[in-house]
C-alpha cells in the first residue's frame, strides 16, 4: 500500500488474541502465525467510491461529520468502505468513528452514530454486555475474538463474529472493532444439517433400498434395505459399480437405462423412472422399477444421482428373454382373454397360440393360465398396478407389448 499509515497497522495487528463466548467473558488465548481471518464479508449499502488521496478521504469524512482520532486513522482508512461492519468507541462508550455498514446494522447512518453512545442503540442488557466487553480490551490491552447476538432491523436475532482490539490515540487508549454478520450462513447451515438428518433418516427407516451413486455410476451412499437386495454387507455395496448390480445380459431394458442415466447426468432431464433387471450375489435376478432423481446446482453436469428401487419382483433364476408376442399374450391372458379371442387379437392361428402358450408353461415353470399369469407379475414380467395389463418394460404407459 502506498500510504505508510496503513502499512505501519498492518505490522503491528496482533499475532495472539482471547476468545470469549457471547456473554462476554473471556474462554482462554490463543496464538496464530498471523493476523486472524473474519469470515466472508457481509453485505452493507451506502458505499462511495473507494478511490482519492489521503486528504480526499479526510475531507469527506469532515463533510459528513465524522472526525476519525488521528491514532486511529489508519484502521479507518483501511475499513471505511470495506462490507465488514466498524466501529471505534472510547472508554465511555461513545463512538467515535463507524462505516457505512456498521450503520446500516441500526438502519441508519455513520454521521448519526458518532458522538452517541452504545445505550442510544442496544438494549440495556445487551450494552451492558458490549461495555464489559470493551473494559475487559482496555484493561488487558489484547485482542477478543468472539461471537455475539444482537437485534436486526426485521426485529429477529442475528449474529456475528468479529474482533475488537486496542487502539491509541495520543495518550488514550480506545477501542476498535470488525464483524462479519453470520446470520444467513448459520442459518443456512443450520438448515442443509436438518435436511441432510431428513435424509439420512428417510434412508436408514423407510424400508426402501436407496443408494447415492456418483456420475460414474459408484455407490458412495446405501440403505442397509439396499444392502440385504443384493446379499451384501452395507460396508460390501458402498463403493461398488452400479453397473455390477444389473443383470450382465445386453438388451434394450439396459440400453435404455444407459440413455437415460447419460441423459440425467448431461442435465438434460432431472428424474428418470424406468425398470431393469438386478442381479444379487447369488446369480437370482429379479425386475424393479428405478427412480432415479440428480441432486446438486450444477449447470452442465449433475455430480450424484439418488436411486430409490420400488415395486420389486420375486427373486428367480435367469431365464430366456420373451418374445414381445409372448409377453402379448400374457397380457391377454391377464385381461381375461379366452385362447380364441388371443388368437384373433394377435392374428395367430390356434396351433401357433399353443405353441406359445407351451412354451411359456416352460420358461416360466407354470402348468395352468392362471399360473402364468401370476408367475408373470411375480417375476416382474407384467408391470404391477396397470390397467388393462401391459408389460413391465414397456417405454409408453398405453403400451402392450
Amino acid at each position: 500500500m502506498p500510504d505508510p499509515s496503513h502499512k505501519t497497522l498492518l505490522e503491528n495487528l496482533p499475532v495472539s488474541w482471547r476468545e470469549v463466548d457471547e456473554p462476554c467473558q473471556a474462554a482462554g488465548e490463543r496464538d496464530a502465525e498471523g493476523p486472524p481471518r473474519t469470515g466472508e464479508p457481509a453485505d452493507a449499502d451506502g458505499l462511495a467510491d473507494p478511490g482519492g488521496s489521503q486528504s480526499t478521504r479526510d475531507r469527506r469524512r469532515h463533510e459528513a461529520g465524522l472526525a476519525v482520532p488521528p491514532g486511529a486513522a489508519a484502521f479507518a482508512d483501511l475499513v471505511d468502505l470495506a462490507p465488514a461492519p466498524a466501529f471505534i468507541r472510547d472508554r465511555e462508550g461513545r463512538y467515535l468513528w463507524a462505516n457505512h455498514a456498521y450503520a446500516h446494522l441500526y438502519g441508519t447512518a455513520p454521521q448519526q452514530l458518532v458522538g452517541r453512545y452504545i445505550e442510544d442503540f442496544d438494549a440495556p442488557a445487551e450494552a451492558e454486555r458490549f461495555r464489559a466487553l470493551d473494559q475487559q480490551i482496555l484493561t488487558r490491552g489484547t485482542p477478543v475474538r468472539h461471537t455475539l447476538r444482537y437485534l436486526r432491523q426485521d426485529g429477529t436475532t442475528g449474529r456475528a463474529v468479529g474482533h475488537r482490539f486496542p487502539v491509541r490515540e495520543h495518550s488514550r487508549t480506545c477501542v476498535a472493532g470488525i464483524y462479519v454478520d453470520i446470520t444467513d450462513h448459520l442459518r443456512a447451515t443450520a438448515q442443509r444439517q436438518e435436511a441432510e438428518e431428513n435424509l439420512s433418516a428417510l434412508r436408514d427407516h423407510s424400508g426402501l433400498p436407496c443408494a447415492l451413486l456418483s456420475a460414474n455410476g459408484r455407490v458412495i451412499e446405501a440403505s442397509v434395505a439396499a444392502a440385504e437386495l443384493f446379499h451384501l454387507g452395507l460396508t460390501d455395496l458402498v463403493g461398488r459399480r452400479a453397473h455390477t448390480l444389473l443383470a450382465p445380459e445386453p438388451g434394450p431394458d439396459l440400453d435404455r437405462l444407459h440413455r437415460r442415466w447419460n441423459s440425467l447426468i448431461a442435465r438434460r432431464t432431472r428424474r428418470v423412472e424406468t425398470t431393469a433387471v438386478l442381479v444379487d450375489t447369488r446369480g437370482l435376478q429379479r425386475r424393479a422399477e428405478l427412480h432415479l432423481t440428480t441432486i446438486g446446482h450444477s449447470a452442465s453436469r449433475a455430480r450424484h444421482v439418488w436411486a430409490v428401487i420400488t415395486h420389486q419382483s420375486l427373486a428367480h433364476e435367469a431365464h430366456p428373454p420373451l418374445t414381445a408376442a409372448q409377453i402379448r399374450i400374457l397380457s391377454l391372458l391377464a385381461q381375461g382373454s379366452s385362447n380364441s379371442d388371443i388368437a384373433a387379437s394377435l392374428n395367430l392361428s390356434r396351433q401357433t397360440l399353443d405353441y406359445h402358450l407351451s412354451r411359456l408353461r416352460h420358461l416360466l415353470g407354470a402348468a395352468t393360465r392362471p399360473a402364468l399369469v401370476a408367475r408373470a407379475y411375480v417375476l416382474g414380467i407384467l408391470a404391477p398396478h396397470t390397467w388393462p395389463p401391459r408389460s413391465a418394460t414397456a417405454a409408453h404407459p398405453l403400451s402392450t407389448a
